[in-house]
């Protein structure tokens, strides 16, 4: 009898590809040029040093060469792609005032629903722009603002201009430029001295125009013994032509302050997600990276932790699946810039139909971060002979008293293991599938419920037969 080779069926996106009507009330023209930025920042509305940062943020990117490292990115061409698009909708915290193909497409994928059941605030992002925004009365009692980024350069102009940028600044590479000038819409969240927000808050972000970029800004300021939970979801439809996110995330964690900041990326296979993301973590504060990246053609993510103050410390934990197709190459980094830091570093790849799978870490202990403490455990997991797992770890320490250990493991479902469990009366489909959600529970255990279902359901591996 011949053997079978093993199948995998691919992730189901039926959900996730939903696709209105293009029709928004505006769009810049393709392409990248001082005249479109001055066109962004009118639609906006920019404050006048706004659109000073803009414009020299453009002039960093002209001069910035790309990545000569990483995934190709060759079929990127910015001449070819619409920098913003404002969709047919005005931003309402009435979820009844959202127009009804844009609020069918946000309740099939579970937004306001989730709201509703265990949600503090929900922001909704379609296009360029922020539809929906909501935050408990209690919170705003409290002094928690949670608002979309435009009304924040209005209502929160100082507070704004004192952090925008100011961790992530343009001159970091290409694509952080490229942000600095283009963004729009986003999330501002600021957590007042004490405040524990105990419920999470979410923003979901929603790229439906074909050949459109996303630039949205999130920024984050958790105050002195705060707490806040932050969770984000991104995902789009599928067309043929290449589209572009190059989001930036600050975080700002102040003394004894905790953040969680969770996110499941499930964008489509047209998708470049070039997007950047770092937290500043002052004395005793805690920093928790939740991350899944199933989505997009390529990706080059890897949040980064500056752990700034004594005692900070820093949590990731992150799995990444890459199918046919798709070059995903993610990470995380951590700066240990003072003493006694520590952080713990997590991840899970799963490649498959010749999918790639890069998982790149970096860790730098400086000279006075003296008794930092720091583990990088990542493990891959290949499900077929053709699809590639790489593990490219970088250390760089600068001081004799720290304690720094790096583990990383490659390979495929074991046969003894399959076995083991076929013994135990279970099937070998079962047994196999088993092995693969055992191997990634360790990340969906961090998740929170909806986005555990969430990712249950992308991995939602059929298998047959053996490897092989």
């Amino acid at each position: 009898m011949e053997k079978k080779k093993t199948f995998v069926e691919d992730i189901e996106r039926t959900l996730y590809d939903i696709k209105n009507e293009d029709r928004p009330v505006y769009k810049t023209k393709q392409g990248l040029t001082e005249d479109i930025i001055r066109d962004i920042s009118k639609q906006k509305h920019d404050p006048d040093w706004m659109l000073d940062f803009r414009l020299r943020s453009l002039d960093v990117y002209n001069h910035t060469p790309m990545p000569t490292w990483g995934p190709d990115l060759s079929e990127l061409n910015m001449d070819e792609i619409v920098t913003y698009v404002k969709p047919n909708a005005k931003m309402t915290g009435n979820w009844q005032d959202v127009p009804e193909d844009i609020k069918d497409t946000f309740d099939r994928l579970g937004i306001p629903e989730a709201e509703k059941k265990s949600l503090a605030g929900v922001g909704a992002q379609y296009d360029s722009e922020v539809v929906y925004h909501s935050i408990q009365e209690s919170l705003v009692k409290q002094g928690v603002i949670y608002t979309d980024m435009e009304t924040a350069l209005v209502e929160h102009e100082e507070l704004v201009k004192e952090y925008f940028m100011k961790l992530v600044p343009p001159k970091d590479h290409k694509f952080v430029a490229l942000h600095g000038a283009v963004w729009s819409g986003g999330s501002f969240v600021y957590v007042p001295e004490g405040v524990q927000v105990k419920i999470p808050l979410q923003s979901y972000f929603r790229l439906n125009s074909p050949g459109a970029g996303q630039f949205e800004h999130t920024l984050i300021i958790v105050e002195k013994g705060a707490s806040l939970h932050f969770i984000e979801g991104c995902s789009a439809p599928k067309y043929n032509v290449t589209n572009l996110h190059a989001g930036c995330v600050e975080l700002y964690v102040k003394e004894g302050a905790r953040l969680r900041y969770s996110t499941i990326e499930n964008w489509s296979r047209n998708m470049m997600n070039l997007n950047t993301k770092r937290a500043l973590v002052e004395k005793d504060g805690i920093i928790e990276w939740v991350s899944g990246s199933f989505g997009s053609h390529v990706s080059m993510l890897y949040p980064c932790s500056i752990l700034h103050g004594e005692n900070a410390r820093c949590e990731f934990t992150g799995v990444t699946f890459a199918s046919k197709g798709q070059h995903l190459d993610t990470g995380a980094s951590v700066i240990h810039a003072a003493p006694n830091t520590s952080a713990n570093i997590s991840t899970r790849t799963i490649s498959k139909a010749g999918g790639i799978a890069a998982y790149r870490s970096a860790v730098k202990v400086t000279p006075n971060a003296h008794h930092a403490k720091c583990s990088v455990n990542c493990e891959s997991l290949m499900l077929d002979d053709i699809s590639r797992s790489d593990t490219l770890p970088v250390m760089d320490i600068q001081g004799d008293e720290a304690d720094i250990g790096h583990e990383a493991r490659i390979g495929r479902i074991s046969d003894e293991a399959v076995y083991y469990l076929m013994s135990r009366g279970i099937s070998e489909d079962e047994a196999r599938a088993m092995i693969v959600r055992g191997f990634v529970e360790p990340i969906a255990k961090e998740l929170p419920l909806e986005y555990a279902v969430e990712m249950n359901n992308l991995v939602n591996i059929e298998l047959e037969g053996t490897m092989g």
